[in-house]
């Protein structure tokens, strides 16, 4: 595993986005684990997750991108810390866009999107915290692709989420970033899997966070709503 990986390992645990206990989900499920990306609050801690997006990007999809989109909420500041990031990376300048959940009626930037404009001929990284079912993309790929004027005029280079939760996800054994693949035809990423943290935490960690404990939940949990591999 790669270095940055372990160390993103410990920075949600250090800004207590990821735990561990029982938590319900959206879709009704009990899981023994939650992230919750909206517990990053801080300038410093921001700042680190934009590079930890932004080495996962690079390593995922290399450096020819115009365009980071964020879906609204949780995902403008995704993108806005993730293009810092990669300018003081890579030094390449990437811009970031939006989502309103209202189209603006009036001014200059009048629209359905916040940021940049995206135009024929942009190449786009979609920038998410977690999905666990894939809708999202349902009402995200319309909006980029309507901002195109020719069929195939914006290419979508592909999607990164912070972690990869490997539950199958409704009406599918699939999980929600190979559902999502599928469906649309561009690679989703995470920039760790659950099976990364259970090995840095739990196979070859201390045993302190993840316990054997929460191991056999999080092996129940997975018997029931793992996804294929």
């Amino acid at each position: 595993m790669e270095q940055y990986k372990k160390e993103f390992i410990d920075f949600m645990l250090e800004c207590q986005v990821l735990k561990f206990g029982s938590f319900t989900l959206k879709s009704g499920r009990q899981s023994p684990f939650f992230m919750n990306a909206g517990a990053y609050i801080t300038g410093s801690q921001l700042a680190r997750l934009g590079k930890y997006y932004a080495k996962a990007i690079h390593d995922n999809f290399g450096d020819d991108i115009d365009a980071f989109f964020g879906p609204a909420y949780k995902g403008i500041p995704l993108a806005v810390t993730t293009a810092i990031a990669y300018s003081e990376l890579y030094g390449k300048e990437i811009k970031y866009c939006c989502d309103r959940k209202e189209a603006k009626d009036h001014g200059a930037d009048k629209g359905g999107i916040l940021g940049y404009n995206l135009k024929d001929g942009d190449k786009v990284v979609i920038i998410e915290d977690v999905t666990t079912s894939g809708k999202s993309i349902e009402e995200v790929y319309p909006k980029i692709k309507a901002q195109e004027t020719v069929p195939g005029g914006i290419k979508i280079v592909g999607e990164i989420v912070s972690l990869n939760r490997l539950e199958k996800a409704p009406d599918t054994t699939k999980s929600a970033l190979d559902t999502i693949s599928e469906t649309y035809g561009f690679p989703a990423k995470a920039i760790v899997s659950m099976d990364d943290v259970i090995e840095a935490l739990y196979t070859n960690g201390d045993k302190k966070v993840i316990t054997e404990e929460i191991k056999q939940q999080l092996d129940a949990y997975y018997a029931q709503w793992g996804c294929e591999k």
